[in-house]
């Protein structure tokens, strides 16, 4: 392939479009084995765009993570304002469509973590967003429930991070039983037991009423 430069304005196609092309190589030649002048001949740009749009090696695995912070940020701002919202349940919804990106992609989704599980600094910067997650539905809770006890907060925040985590491994590693569904009824066991919410959550994407 030419290095012709090819959609290199940002959009979130490029951006995607390299992701994938730059965890192929990863996934088949190693990572350590792979520059980013591969990954740019690959992926049909430069060098220099792949810096500019990315930051670094690094960057090109985990660069949909922050696209994927930013809209679970705008989901459980905007989810707030909802009538029928339950913040508690807001922050399921956010764990949710982390989920739902990485599923509709199997494939890339394996690749990535047979890359990331061998070295050990993606490994560490895995871990960082991890935590820049749960720090998200955390800060959200204390705006949202500032009455809430700041211990049941912090569990909270880490127990929906750690389902969601534990369920996207599995299904990375090709467990078939690892599904959005079950997902959502891991998330309901929680809201239940840490959020003391009874019943069964409804109304779609705004699940859970507010009770009590």
């Amino acid at each position: 392939m030419t290095t012709t430069e090819h959609g290199t304005d940002g959009t979130a196609a490029f951006r995607e479009h390299v992701v994938a092309e730059s965890i192929r190589l990863f996934a088949e030649r190693g990572y350590d084995a792979t520059t980013v002048d591969d990954v740019a001949a690959a992926a049909g740009t430069s060098r220099r765009t792949l810096f500019r749009q990315f930051g670094s090696k690094e960057g090109l695995i985990f660069a949909d993570h922050e696209s994927l912070l930013d809209q679970v940020a705008h989901h459980v701002e905007t989810a707030a304002g909802g009538e029928h919202s339950d913040p508690w349940w807001v922050v399921c919804e956010g764990a949710e469509l982390v989920f739902a990106h990485f599923a509709a992609n199997r494939e890339l989704a394996a690749r990535r973590y047979a890359v990331v599980s061998t070295v050990a600094p993606l490994r560490d910067r895995e871990m960082v967003m991890v935590l820049r997650y749960q720090r998200l539905f955390e800060d959200y809770l204390r705006r949202a429930e500032p009455a809430a006890p700041s211990s049941r907060v912090a569990a909270y925040a880490a127990a929906v991070t750690g389902v969601h985590n534990d369920l996207l491994r599995r299904m990375s590693r090709g467990d078939e039983g690892a599904t959005a569904a079950v997902l959502t009824a891991e998330l309901h066991r929680l809201w239940e037991l840490l959020a003391g919410r009874p019943g069964v959550p409804v109304n779609g994407a705004r699940r859970g009423g507010r009770r009590g």
